[in-house]
């Protein structure tokens, strides 16, 4: 088996890589930061007798996603399961007060970003007629809180996505998840809040947030489901978060 993930150099991505490594499967992992790219692959590679594949793409670029696709050698284009995890969230700022740059940052990233992965590895999953391919969305698909509108917005347009992929797909043998996960303590923070650690730190503070491995367990989940069993949505969240916005802290 051949997963390809985005964003596979930190937090769920990361994640992700090493879970599947631990069953044996076979790694393509994309992100934009090679030395950490490199790293990861050297020591899933000396951890578990699979083989990686790293690959510096930044999927905001279509020309380089389609070319880092096309250009993977025969044997590695086989991809069983895609995780379209890269993505990011920047800023709390009222829409009155935003920054463009933010916006187009998390539109080009999550929504975009997401499109073209998926539109150059899918007519291989329809050529095979297998496939799964696992979007990383968010809670935020589900409910809108206070200074998220852009970034709800891409996650509502990922939940969106994915629907339309589970019909678009329909009869060729490919399952869409997407994973909407609640409070996950990863660098989600540090990169919304501009890498202000103490900030960041504070939005999981009296709190046990959900961890990437949580989420990579449950992608490993749901692609060792029978063919038969499509799990087209799975919402999770700490127990101490019942909602975006209502959260027990100690």
């Amino acid at each position: 088996m051949i997963v390809l993930i985005t964003g596979a150099s930190s937090g769920i991505g990361r994640a992700c890589c090493y879970e599947f490594a631990s069953k044996g499967t076979d790694l393509i992992i994309l992100a934009r930061r090679e030395e950490k790219l490199n790293e990861i692959a050297s020591d899933i590679q000396s951890k578990y007798n699979v083989k990686v594949l790293a690959r510096v793409c930044d999927v905001r670029n279509y020309e380089q996603v389609k070319e880092t696709i096309d250009s993977l050698p025969p044997e590695w284009k086989t991809i069983d399961v895609l995780i379209n995890n890269a993505g990011l969230a920047r800023g709390l700022e009222k829409i009155q007060d935003g920054f463009i740059e933010k916006w187009e940052e998390m539109i080009d990233t999550n929504v975009k970003g997401l499109l073209y992965v998926t539109r150059c590895v899918l007519p291989i999953m329809i050529e095979r007629n297998y496939g799964d391919i696992i979007n990383i969305g968010s809670i935020a698909g589900h409910e809108v809180y206070p200074g998220g509108n852009v970034y709800c917005g891409t996650k509502f347009a990922e939940r969106a996505i994915s629907k339309g992929m589970t019909i678009d797909t329909n009869g060729y043998n490919i399952r869409v998840c997407s994973i909407d996960p609640g409070m996950v303590e990863t660098e989600f923070s540090l990169v919304r809040f501009d890498n202000d650690a103490e900030r960041a730190a504070n939005v999981y503070k009296g709190l046990e947030a959900l961890k990437g491995e949580d989420i990579a367990r449950i992608a490993s989940f749901i692609v060792q489901q029978p063919r038969h069993v499509n799990i087209q949505s799975i919402v999770l969240t700490p127990t101490q978060q019942a909602t975006a916005t209502i959260v027990s802290r100690k």
